[in-house]
C-alpha cells in the first residue's frame, strides 16, 4: 500500500439558503435581526483516501457535491465537519477564470496565480515560456484577460496549474469548455503526470473519460458517497443514479410498474441476463438480453465473421413515443462498438406489453476475445434514461484463421513486378 496523498475523513459541508431578505430597519427590528433559512448539506459524511500516484475520477449528477468536494480538498472551502489532509504541493483548476483578475494582463495573471500556488517570482520566470506555449496565447499574453474568450481562460488556467510541478493535481470539469484539440492536449499532459507518479483528482461527466484514465472512481449522490471502486463499477453506479434522476424527470410519462423478471439460464450457448426488479416507475423497462449466432446450441462461441444478433427484451407499461435503444460492446473495458437506434435512423413507438428489439451484425469482424454487452433504453427528446443494464450479457469469439489483433478485415494482395500484375496464391500470403 502506497502513501496516502489525499485523505477525506467524514467531511460534511453545510450551506444556508435564505428564503427571505429583510431590507428595511423596521423589518429587521420586528424579526429580531433573524433571517429565516434552510440548511443545505452539499456534502454529508464523505470519506475516502487517494493513494500517491493514483488517478481518481469523481462522478455524479449536477448538484451531487462534486465541485464542493474539490473546493474542500483545495482549501477554498472549509468543511463544516470532518477534515481533509493533502500531502505535497497541490494545484487545482476548479472553475472558469478562478483566481484571475480581469483588469490585469495574461502575463500578470500568470505571476499572480503562480504566487497563489506557492511559487516564487524566480520559479515563475523559469516556467513562464512553457505556460504561454502550452496555452498558445503568445499573441494575447499582454492583453487584459477580461477580453479573453472562455477557451483562452481555460487554456491559461490549465497551463499554470500543470506547470507548477504539483504533487497533487485537482481538475474540475472545466476542460469541457476547451476545443477538442486542447482537450486531447490536456489528456496527454495528465497521462504524463500519471507516468511520473503524480496524484490526480478528476471530475467529469464523461464515464468514458473515467474508464480511460482513472484507477478508481468515486460516485456522489445528493452529497453522499454512494460508490467507490474500479472505474467499471463506478460507472455502473453512476448510471444507476441517472436512472433515479429519470424517475423525477419522466413525470407524467410514468405509470405504476409491476415486479417481474425472466429466470436466468436458457439454452446452452445463449448468453442471457435476467431482468432485475423494477427501478422506480418508468414507461419502458429492460428484460432479458440474448446473443444469437449460427451454431449457438452446439458451441459456446461465435466464429469470427459470422452473423451476430443481440436481442433486447423490454416491457412497456404505457404507449411511449420516441424510444431509443442503446448498445455497447466492450472488450477489456474498451468500447469497440457503440450505437443506438436514433443514430441508425430508427425511431420507435412502443405499445404496452412485452417486446424485443434486435441489433443484427451480418458479419461480426472481431477476433478472439470475450466481449461484454451493455444496453439501455431512453427517450429521444430530453434524454431521460428509462433503464440501463451493464453488463447485460457476454459472449466469446473464436478466430479459426491466422489473423492476430482485434479486427479481421477482408484483404486482397497483389504483386507488381516488372510492370506485370500478379495475384498472390493463398500459399504466398504471409500474415
Amino acid at each position: 500500500m502506497g502513501t496516502t496523498a489525499v485523505e477525506v475523513r467524514n467531511v460534511s459541508k453545510r450551506f444556508r439558503l435564505h428564503r427571505e431578505k429583510y431590507t428595511s430597519l423596521k423589518e429587521r427590528i420586528i424579526h429580531g435581526g433573524r433571517i429565516p433559512y434552510e440548511d443545505l448539506w452539499a456534502l454529508d459524511d464523505v470519506s475516502f483516501e487517494v493513494q500517491e500516484g493514483e488517478t481518481v475520477g469523481i462522478l455524479g449528477r449536477n448538484g451531487s457535491g462534486k465541485s464542493t468536494l474539490l473546493k474542500c480538498v483545495c482549501g477554498v472551502l472549509q468543511p463544516t465537519a470532518g477534515e481533509v489532509r493533502v500531502r505535497g504541493k497541490l494545484a487545482g483548476l476548479l472553475e472558469l477564470g478562478a483566481g484571475f483578475q480581469p483588469e490585469l494582463s495574461g502575463r500578470e495573471n500568470v505571476y499572480l496565480n503562480g504566487s497563489m500556488l506557492g511559487m516564487s517570482k524566480r520559479e515563475v520566470d523559469r516556467v513562464f515560456d512553457e505556460v504561454v506555449a502550452f496555452a498558445e496565447l503568445e499573441q494575447f499574453i499582454d492583453n487584459q484577460v477580461k477580453f479573453y474568450s472562455s477557451g483562452m481562460y481555460v487554456r491559461l488556467g490549465f497551463a499554470v496549474a500543470v506547470n507548477v510541478d504539483p504533487d497533487v493535481l485537482v481538475v474540475d470539469e472545466v476542460l469541457a469548455v476547451g476545443d477538442e484539440r486542447f482537450q486531447r492536449k490536456c489528456m496527454e499532459r495528465i497521462k504524463t503526470f500519471q507516468e511520473e507518479g503524480r496524484t490526480i483528482l478528476f471530475v467529469s461527466h464523461s464515464p468514458d473519460q473515467v474508464r480511460a484514465i482513472c484507477d478508481r472512481g468515486v460516485v456522489l449522490s445528493d452529497g453522499r458517497l454512494v460508490g467507490l471502486g474500479n472505474p467499471g463499477e463506478a460507472v455502473r453506479i453512476f448510471r444507476e443514479q441517472l436512472l433515479d434522476a429519470a424517475d423525477v424527470l419522466a413525470g407524467p410519462l410514468t405509470l405504476a410498474s409491476a415486479a417481474g423478471g425472466v429466470p436466468a439460464g436458457g439454452a446452452a450457448g445463449i448468453a442471457e441476463q435476467p431482468a432485475a426488479g423494477p427501478r422506480g416507475e418508468r414507461p419502458v423497462r429492460l428484460d432479458a438480453v440474448r446473443v444469437q449466432y449460427p451454431g449457438v446450441a452446439e458451441r459456446p462461441y461465435l466464429l469470427s465473421g459470422q452473423a451476430l444478433a443481440i436481442q433486447i427484451g423490454f416491457d412497456a407499461l404505457a404507449p411511449t413515443e420516441g424510444v431509443v435503444f442503446t448498445l455497447e460492446v466492450r472488450c477489456d473495458d474498451d468500447v469497440v462498438i457503440r450505437t443506438d437506434t436514433d443514430i441508425l435512423g430508427q425511431h420507435f413507438v412502443v405499445d404496452p406489453g412485452p417486446g424485443m428489439v434486435e441489433f443484427l451484425f451480418p458479419s461480426f469482424p472481431f477476433l478472439d476475445g470475450v466481449y461484454t454487452v451493455a444496453v439501455g433504453v431512453q427517450s429521444r427528446l430530453g434524454g431521460v434514461m428509462f433503464d440501463w443494464r451493464e453488463p447485460a450479457c457476454r459472449f466469446e469469439v473464436m478466430n479459426p484463421g491466422r489473423e492476430t489483433g482485434l479486427v479481421s478485415l477482408p484483404t486482397k494482395v497483389t504483386l507488381l513486378s516488372g510492370g506485370i500484375q500478379r495475384a498472390a496464391t493463398p500459399s504466398q500470403v504471409r500474415r
